[in-house]
């Protein structure tokens, strides 16, 4: 159900019955010597499509660059500021309520885009309220982390009870392992658990964690692993949605 492979009669038609759209959020940043750069991007539209396929609801183009300024220490990686970020998320959802959208569930793969994400929702709602036009249809926005259910947390802690880690976690990897599996690296990491601890701009960041990793044992990461939080994910994100969209 991407919205990008639809003709503009099939979303015409769509509108009809539902005004909900999920749209995948991650960012483009790097995540260790064994994941991706894009896997926060990729994990939210694998299972934001997965969510879409499940419940029978559009999936708009993935918003593939966040938030990331503090990896910038790290050849690859792409930031938005966030302002930038607020803009392009206003944009897009007004762009959809002009068509008659007014439910937006944005599923989300990279925990420094919360903060900015709902300051985005807070810009959309003000906007709407200033207009004053009692006649437009209300819109509501919700921001869903793939990794934030009971469903997910216990497998966490069945597979990667030592390990898991905040960045380039095994959970993620696995994910990305399992979808693009020809991306498999199995680099030897050391420390094999990574270092927690805090940061703050980009020089920062790289100083406290040279390779990428917070907290993390990606090592652990396999495909069929990344299966299992995939059909869990899709699960518990699909059942969100729905409650979501039918209040």
């Amino acid at each position: 159900m991407q919205l990008q492979l639809k003709t503009w009669q099939f979303v015409e038609d769509y509108l009809k019955t539902k005004t909900g759209i999920i749209i995948p959020i991650g960012s483009t940043e790097q995540h260790g010597p064994t994941g991706l750069i894009g896997t926060d991007a990729l994990t939210a539209e694998m299972i934001g499509r997965g969510v879409g396929e499940k419940v029978g609801a559009l999936v708009a183009p993935t918003i593939s660059v966040g938030m990331a300024q503090h990896h910038l220490g790290f050849a690859g990686s792409v930031t938005l500021r966030p302002t930038t970020l607020i803009a392009v998320i206003r944009d897009q959802v007004m762009s959809l309520a002009r068509h008659g959208f007014t439910r937006f569930f944005f599923v989300n793969g990279h925990g420094g885009n919360i903060a900015t994400v709902t300051a985005a929702f807070s810009e959309i709602y003000a906007e709407r309220s200033l207009e004053r036009l009692s006649n437009q249809p209300s819109i509501k926005c919700a921001l869903r982390n793939w990794w934030d259910s009971d469903g997910i947390r216990k497998l966490q802690k069945e597979l990667f009870p030592v390990g898991e880690g905040s960045h380039a976690t095994a959970s993620e990897v696995s994910l990305t392992w399992f979808k693009y599996p020809e991306t498999m690296n199995r680099t030897e990491l050391t420390p094999k658990v990574a270092p927690n601890g805090s940061f703050a701009d980009a020089e920062d960041y790289r100083r406290a964690f040279p390779d990428g990793r917070i907290g993390s044992d990606p090592s652990q990461a396999t495909p069929e692993a990344g299966k299992r939080f995939y059909d869990t994910a899709v699960e518990d994100v699909a059942r969100d949605y729905e409650r979501w969209v039918a209040r």
